[in-house]
Parts: C-alpha cells; sequence; structure tokens
C-alpha cells in the first residue's frame, strides 16, 4: 500500500509460509506477527506496536527497522541486557511500520504519530498541540507580528514554540512596546491608500500608519527586521544599527526623532542587562534539565545566544514509569526540535542517550539546523552549575504541577462521587456529555455537545450539530434530533479504532433544561436502546437536576462541588453552542449584504472584506477607495456605493 512517494506503509497481516524459517524469540509471537517481522526491511523508518484491541501502545524509530524491532522480541545477547520497553512487549498482538528515506524523516515521522495516537508507554509533551509561536508575516508588503499556533508554509517567519501563551505574551509585551506595528488585517499594499483616516493606535504611537502612507514600505521593513534581530537574541547588533540611526538623526537636527530611539536603546539595553551571563560570551546554546516523579516529568529550557538567555521555559511531559531518564530526555528533544524554529550549535543535556540513540538526534539535529550540532554533559565550570539550577528549576516546577495536580484531582473525584450519589449512579460518572440547544427567535438552531472526562473538558471531542428536520424554536424536538444523530454513530468503528474511542458511550448524559427536555431525551434513548443510559437535565432558573420518570428535582447544595461541575458542563456547553451560533449569523448577516450587489461574486466579495471588513465600512467609504480594491474600478464601486445607499 502507497502512503506517498516517499515513503510505503505495510501492515504486519498474513500467513507464514512453512518454507520460511522461524527465528528464535523468547516471548511468544503469533504467526501473523512472525509473518510481519520475518518481512521487516534493513531500511530506517518508524514502527507502530498496537494491542489486541488495535490501539497503538507504542511508537519508535530506527535506523535499521529489521534490526531494532526483531531486537524486542529476540533473546538478548551476552549481559542479558532488558530493554527499556520490555513491558510493552507481551501487550503486542500487531505491528505496522512506515518505511522513510533517511533517519531524521523517522524522528520527524515518530514525533507527529506520537502527537496523533498519544501512546501510553511513550514519552510525550503535555498539551502540545496547542505550543504557541510568533508570527511575522514577511510575505505581505506591511507584516504583522501575531501569536499563532499552526505553522503554514506560506513565507510567515516563526520564533518558538513557547511553553505557554503567557511566554509569548510577555515577549509580544516587549517587542510591542519598543517596536510600533500594525495589528490590523486590512489588506495594506505599497503604494495604495487603504484607509482615509488612521485608527487610535497610530495616535498613540503603537503604530506607523502603512494604512493612510505615513511610512514607506522599506521603513516599515527595517523596522520589522530590527523585530526579527530582537527575538533572535541579537540585541548588540541592533543596538549598534540604532546608535547609527540615532548619530545621523542628531546630525539632521531630528532631535524628536534621536530623543525616541535613545529611549529605545536603553530599553533594549535594560533588556539585555537582565539576560546577560559574562561567562558565556558569544556563546550559543540550549541547556536542558529535567526532573521526574512517578509518570510525569518536567524539562526546564535555557535559550541561550550571543551570551545572553533570551527563553527560559518549563515544558511538562507524561512519561510511562518503565521508562528511563534517557528515554524521557531522547522523546523530548525529538518532539520539541521537531517543531522548533531556532536550533544552536550546542545543546547541553544533564546525561547523553545511548550510543545509538545520541548518534540518530545528532544527525536530526544538524539536519533540522542545516550545519553541525554538538550534543554535550556540561563537566565542570558555569555551565554545569547552570545545568545544576536547570534540574532545580525543573524539580520545582514538577513539584508545583504536581501539587495542583493533586489538589485538583482530590476536588474533581470529590465532585463526581456526589454527583453520583444525588443521582443513583453506582460509580462516578467519570466520561460525562452535555447538550445545549442555541437560535434566535427559531432562525439558525444549533446545538452543541461538550464532553468531560475526570472532570475536565476533553475539547478534541467536543462537536457541533445544525438543526436540519426541525422549524421554529423548538428544544424538545431539537434535543431528539441531535441525540439520535449523535447516538447512531456510538457503534461506528471498530472495537479500539479511533472512531470507536471519539463516539463511545458516556457514563452520564445532561441535558440542558427541565422535565419537558429530560422527556424528550429519554424518548430518543429508549428508541435506540439506551434506556440504560443515564440521563439528566439540569434547569437554569433554580440550578435543578431533573431525572427521567421523576416529577420532583434534585437539589444540590449551593456549595456542593457537584453543582460547580454540572453548572461549568451547561456553561462550557452553552458557550459553545452560542459562539457557532454566533458564527453563522455573522457569515449570513456578510451574505445578506453583499448579496444584492450588481456584478459583485465570490472573489469581489472577499477582495472587499479583505480590505474593509465588514459590509457597513464598504457602505461608509467613498467610491474611489471602493474603486481602489482590486477587481472593482470606477463604474462597479458607483453601483455598488449606490445600491448599499439605498
Amino acid at each position: 500500500m502507497v502512503a506517498d512517494p516517499a515513503r510505503r506503509r505495510i501492515i504486519g497481516h498474513g500467513r507464514v509460509h512453512a518454507d520460511l524459517p522461524r527465528l528464535a524469540y523468547d516471548r511468544e509471537v503469533t504467526p501473523e506477527l512472525q509473518a510481519t517481522l520475518k518481512k521487516l526491511p534493513d531500511r530506517p523508518g518508524v514502527y507502530l506496536m498496537k494491542d489486541a484491541r488495535g490501539v497503538v501502545v507504542y511508537v519508535g524509530k530506527a535506523q535499521s527497522l529489521r534490526s531494532r524491532v526483531r531486537s524486542y522480541w529476540q533473546k538478548q545477547a551476552v549481559g542479558g541486557e532488558i530493554h527499556r520497553i520490555r513491558s510493552v512487549i507481551d501487550r503486542v498482538a500487531d505491528l505496522e511500520y512506515t518505511m522513510t528515506d533517511s533517519v531524521s524523516e523517522a524522528l520527524l515521522l515518530e514525533a507527529n504519530l506520537i502527537k496523533r495516537y498519544a501512546p501510553r508507554f511513550n514519552v510525550r509533551l503535555k498539551d502540545d498541540k496547542s505550543y504557541p509561536y510568533i508570527k511575522i508575516t514577511l510575505a505581505d508588503d506591511f507584516p504583522r507580528i501575531e501569536r499563532t499556533r499552526k505553522l503554514p508554509n506560506d513565507g510567515s517567519r516563526y520564533f518558538g514554540p513557547y511553553a505557554s501563551a503567557t511566554s509569548v505574551d510577555e515577549s509580544m509585551n516587549r517587542i510591542r512596546r519598543l517596536f510600533p506595528f500594525r495589528t490590523c488585517t486590512i489588506d495594506i499594499q505599497d503604494g495604495k491608500r487603504a484607509l482615509q483616516r488612521p485608527c487610535l493606535l497610530y495616535h498613540i504611537k503603537r503604530c506607523q500608519g502603512p494604512c493612510i502612507e505615513a511610512i514607506s514600505k522599506e521603513a516599515y521593513r527595517a523596522d520589522i527586521e530590527q523585530v526579527e534581530l530582537f527575538l533572535d537574541g541579537r540585541q548588540e547588533t541592533l543596538v549598534k544599527a540604532l546608535e547609527g540611526e540615532m548619530d545621523v538623526a542628531a546630525e539632521r537636527t531630528e532631535y524628536e526623532r534621536a530623543a525616541v530611539l535613545r529611549d529605545k536603546i536603553r530599553a533594549i539595553e535594560r533588556t539585555m542587562e537582565s539576560q546577560k551571563m559574562a561567562a558565556f560570551a558569544r556563546t550559543e546554546l540550549d541547556l536542558i534539565g529535567i526532573a521526574r516523579q512517578d509518570n510525569q516529568a518536567a524539562v526546564q529550557l535555557f535559550v541561550i545566544r550571543d551570551g545572553k538567555m533570551i527563553g527560559r521555559d518549563v515544558f511538562l511531559l507524561d512519561a510511562a514509569r518503565e521508562a528511563s531518564d534517557d528515554e524521557v530526555l531522547a522523546g523530548f528533544l525529538e518532539q520539541y526540535y521537531s517543531r522548533a524554529t531556532s536550533i544552536p550549535v550546542q545543546v547541553l543535556v544533564p546525561s547523553l542517550p545511548g550510543p545509538e540513540d545520541a548518534d540518530l538526534l545528532t544527525a536530526f539535529l544538524a539536519d533540522r539546523r542545516a550545519g553541525p550540532v554538538h550534543l554535550r554533559v556540561p563537566q565542570r565550570g558555569e555551565k554545569r552549575a547552570l545545568m545544576a539550577l536547570a534540574v532545580r528549576n525543573a524539580t520545582e516546577a514538577l513539584a508545583r504541577e504536581q501539587a495542583r495536580w493533586l489538589a485538583d484531582q482530590g476536588k474533581t473525584l470529590g465532585a463526581l462521587r456526589e454527583l453520583a450519589d444525588a443521582l443513583g449512579l453506582a460509580d462516578p460518572p467519570l466520561r460525562i456529555e452535555c447538550y445545549d440547544i442555541s437560535n434566535f427567535q427559531g432562525d439558525q438552531s444549533v446545538a452543541s455537545m461538550v464532553v468531560f472526562e475526570d472532570g475536565k473538558p476533553r475539547t478534541g471531542d467536543y462537536r457541533r450539530f445544525r438543526i436540519k428536520d426541525v422549524l421554529g424554536p423548538n428544544d424538545f424536538a431539537s434535543h431528539q434530533e441531535v441525540l439520535r444523530r449523535r447516538f447512531r454513530r456510538a457503534k461506528a468503528g471498530d472495537e479500539g479504532s479511533e472512531e470507536e474511542l471519539r463516539w463511545r458511550l458516556p457514563d452520564l448524559v445532561i441535558v440542558d433544561g427541565g422535565k419537558g427536555q429530560v422527556s424528550a431525551a429519554a424518548e430518543v434513548l429508549t428508541e435506540m436502546g439506551l434506556d440504560d443510559l443515564p440521563l439528566a437535565g439540569l434547569a437554569k432558573e433554580r440550578e435543578e437536576l431533573f431525572l427521567p420518570g421523576r416529577s420532583d428535582p434534585i437539589l444540590l447544595p449551593a456549595t456542593s462541588q457537584a453543582l460547580y461541575l454540572v453548572q461549568r458542563l451547561r456553561d462550557e456547553a452553552h458557550r459553545f453552542a452560542i459562539t457557532y451560533h454566533r458564527d453563522l449569523r455573522a457569515k449570513a448577516s456578510v451574505r445578506s449584504a453583499f448579496d444584492d450587489l450588481p456584478g459583485v461574486g465570490p472573489k469581489r466579495r472577499r477582495a472587499l472584506l479583505r480590505v474593509f471588513g465588514s459590509a457597513k465600512r464598504v457602505r461608509e467609504a467613498p467610491v474611489e477607495q471602493i474603486a481602489a480594491v482590486p477587481g472593482i474600478g470606477p463604474a462597479l464601486a458607483a453601483r455598488i456605493k449606490a445600491t448599499m445607499e439605498a
């Protein structure tokens, strides 16, 4: 089966032919699995180990798939060394592998598959889907600087990843104070005036006003280059350039500009002073300290460029108890540097992984940097002292995280037990689904489904629905339609598959509403053979819980943790539904405002929205400004203006 021109994905199923010699294993191997092991190529690649339910339990990479994967089952060499994942092997019933063109490609693919499947026995960065970056949109004539969580290949430059949104916000605030840049999303092109009047940011000197041609493209991009130098940690180079500009301004008697440049230089120097590490002059390195406790780990990352610490972040990881410290470290290095936008010449670590993994990682980092990278353990002096500091910071961060987690876990388990007692459930409802309906005078009816697991939102399982078969504001019928559509999917997918896991049955269903909504929902569950599925309704006014077939409601104590939990569920479902509904109404409003414009199709409509942002601003704009939009022209602009003012 061909996955793409560079790779082949081969699934381990099939019969073992009698004429194939059997390999010697010290674990029981099924005939199907042995057939796969027999076919393994002597090529670099990635392998996925699956249990009997088809769930991926481990993802690994290898320079030679044949040598690495077979070694897990074959008898050990002299000394009886035990593999780090021996505890996984007894669970493995099937194997998939993908060949790659290089070890570097295998490492990147492994990081992506770990992120996708979240295998139990792999080291995983927590919340790695949401790590933010700073983005500079260099493809624009007048680039913007913004926070993003995606890395498309769109010509922009990215800095990161950062461990949290707070880290990004601190950096964004710092550069915003030093370098005014535009934050609007209107289409500004060189040589074309986009707006007649600038916004407030221009008047308070937080933007240079490219929208009114108050700054040239060349001057604006020169400022953006200064931002890049600052984010790269090259502040000394930046200060020298600014000092040169200040001297020129002073010679021209442009004293106001010279004073602005002087203040900017002083602010940058204060930043440099707080970052300065004299012992590491001109050094470019990342230093990594690690701490572990049970099945969690914390990594303290110090980013040092030109002898200055320009970044320090703590990353939390899930790490199986069976994984060694070397495996945890290697897992972090692979996953972090597979998405990092800056890789230094040196990466200092508390210990080196095994020889094979160290070689693979060094080659991978060098390939990502397009230059040599040295993976080293500091032995003495300031670097060793800094490593000790990083390890202490990681240990303290992990202790704080575990204390917070234990406190949250205690409250959550208590809330789930309280809720189970109140509703008469045998066990705490670990997976809860909550449904809400939203409409505006019966128009654009939508529904939301939010999921909490172990008392916490599981946003990847959230779903939203457009009501198709119900006319007008009918909550009862809308709930029934949504529940039918949702629970038809309850048996979708093979056991253990991603689809089956996504739509598996909850331990409790909550609908937003009282007796009527609960009765309507109960009819659907009975109709679908799910009448034993726990169901409750949460009424808004007195926060009462209604159960099917029970006339009197359940009123939880005002200070009950269970009440806080169901309120959070209901509020989250309401928020998710309202957000979706507003989006649909906004799109409908924009479409209706532009639908009757003569000669304006989808392409011209998008062009108008890119420039003006809304129908109101098109209505207020002069004909000349509308005519300047690509694809419009004077004649069409006049017709648009006349139609919108009518």
